[in-house]
């Protein structure tokens, strides 16, 4: 009986642990979001500079992955070589400049609820882009459940009070290159046996999207800027460092979360946030939510649903074919023991026979 209470005791910790991190990571990413939409939105702190915003985030993230890294010692730097940086840290940079660039953007033009649901489309671009890129294997089922997805957030975007085409499409550009990003973690980093948690991913990647960046902020907003700094010099260092600060806690949430529970987690907590930040948009910021964008957005919330389960079926499948293949290996390597064994000593009784 103390072994029971023991265990569900233990058991019990484990659950709200991991539902700690849940929580913390939901709270920080819709504090970053809301964060973002507040700094870049003209009808409230007025500061339409998605690239400077992006670039302050790669500046902080990168000088305190920095410390973490190489001062405090606090994660192990992976071996990486120049070649190897080049050829797949570099192209993983510039997409990761890009999708923050692009989504940081549509904030602008965009309410936070509807690009929440245009966000819905992840899953149906990174299946694609793997299918493509030969990462996956097209399968018409999960083709169909892309389908009802992208038939879904159509559906909302149809609905969508305050519609406005080049937002979308900075939204959708946004989607699409975080998607090949991820598709291509896999491709140049996982497949050569490299992994990078958060703090090294912002070690490596933040510096080289801090360059990449650099190159439009000098022809876009650079010029906005020196005007913007010749009629005011007041800037709220409070309100980018606490914004800054919150990006880089939200990358030591990931951290956690993904360590402690699994990335599958991370997704079923994702569509939780979603639905948070679509009723705070509604509720608090006075965002237009309409009937059909939420018909829409559960349409493709549905499917997204059972794309998550069908993850998890395929995860536990795997697993449980490991588990049955462990016990043949163990009688593999036990008649290999004793074949040895056996060798071992017919040349023993052969030595001796010769001594």
């Amino acid at each position: 009986m103390g072994k029971g209470l023991g265990f569900n005791g233990t058991l019990f910790q484990k659950i709200v642990i991991s539902y700690t991190y849940v929580a913390i990571w939901i709270f920080l990413s819709f504090t970053v979001i809301i964060f973002n939409k507040y700094i870049l939105d003209k009808k409230m702190y007025d500061w339409p500079f998605p690239i400077s915003l992006t670039m302050i985030h790669m500046g902080f993230c990168s000088s305190l992955a920095f410390l973490l890294v190489r001062v405090f010692k606090f994660v192990e730097p992976v071996g990486m070589t120049r070649e190897l940086y080049m050829s797949s840290v570099v192209p993983i940079g510039a997409l990761f400049s890009l999708s923050l660039w692009l989504s940081n953007s549509a904030y602008i033009y965009l309410s936070v609820s509807f690009i929440q649901m245009l966000k819905a489309l992840m899953p149906v671009a990174v299946y694609s882009i793997g299918v493509m890129l030969k990462r996956e294997t097209f399968k018409s089922q999960t083709m169909a459940n892309m389908v009802g997805i992208s038939v879904g957030v159509a559906i909302a975007a149809y609905g969508e009070a305050k519609f406005d085409s080049w937002g979308v499409l900075l939204q959708l550009g946004a989607v699409c290159f975080e998607a090949t990003r991820l598709v291509l973690i896999q491709i140049l980093l996982t497949s050569k046996g490299i992994s990078l948690n958060p703090i090294t991913s912002l070690y490596y990647v933040a510096p080289c999207c801090f360059v990449f960046l650099s190159i439009p902020w000098c022809l876009i907003e650079y010029p906005k800027l020196a005007l913007k700094a010749t009629a005011t010099s007041d800037y709220d260092f409070v309100v980018f460092g606490m914004n800054s600060a919150c990006a880089f806690a939200l990358n030591l949430s990931v951290f956690l979360l993904v360590g402690k529970t699994s990335a599958l987690t991370m997704n079923v907590a994702g569509v939780v946030k979603d639905w948070l930040l679509i009723a705070f948009s509604w509720s608090i910021i006075m965002d237009q939510v309409t009937t059909v964008n939420l018909i829409g957005y559960g349409v493709a919330f549905l499917g997204v649903c059972y794309y998550n389960h069908a993850k998890l079926q395929a995860m536990k499948a795997k697993e449980t074919q490991k588990k049955a293949s462990e016990p043949d290996e163990e009688i593999g390597l036990l008649e290999q023991n004793k074949n040895r064994d056996d060798e071992n000593l017919a040349l023993g009784r052969k030595a001796d026979a010769q001594a």
